[in-house]
């Protein structure tokens, strides 16, 4: 299942852009909704170059653990002995509507979490992140 969005086509050349460079592949190689770990061969230093040259492209600041640092502010209880919480699972399908639901599975681990990004879900949080910045609204580091 695809998930589809009509993306900025500026912002999506800078973001292929910097996961192909960081993962050292062509840019038709890098697509929406590919999943970082599984489709694109991603590791976890991986992602903190992945972030460094969003962060540099778009001249915004990730915050570290933003899509899961969001989720735990809104849930709740986001997690228990490593294990996600329904109102965990609830707080990420609603943070990233762009991987399937039924990923979002019961007794899901949290370091199971980076498995279901996708490479819309870092477009996704660009978009947010510049859309806060031009607001005013956040905050700069």
């Amino acid at each position: 299942m695809s998930y589809h969005l009509n993306p900025d086509e500026a912002v999506w050349l800078k973001v292929r852009d910097a996961f192909a460079a960081a993962l050292g592949l062509e840019d038709d190689e890098v697509e929406l909704d590919a999943k970082l770990i599984e489709d694109l061969g991603a590791e976890s230093l991986d992602f903190l170059d992945i972030v460094y040259r969003l962060e540099r492209a778009f001249d915004i600041k990730i915050p570290r653990g933003g899509i899961e640092g969001t989720a735990q502010e809104e849930a709740g209880q986001y997690e228990v002995d490593g294990i996600l919480t329904a109102d965990g699972l609830t707080a990420l399908r609603q943070l990233m509507p762009e991987v399937p639901a039924d990923e979002f599975v019961t007794g899901m681990r949290v370091t199971e979490v980076p498995e279901v990004f996708r490479v819309a879900t870092f477009y996704n949080l660009v978009c947010h992140l510049m859309e806060q910045k031009a607001s005013g609204d956040g905050a700069t580091g």
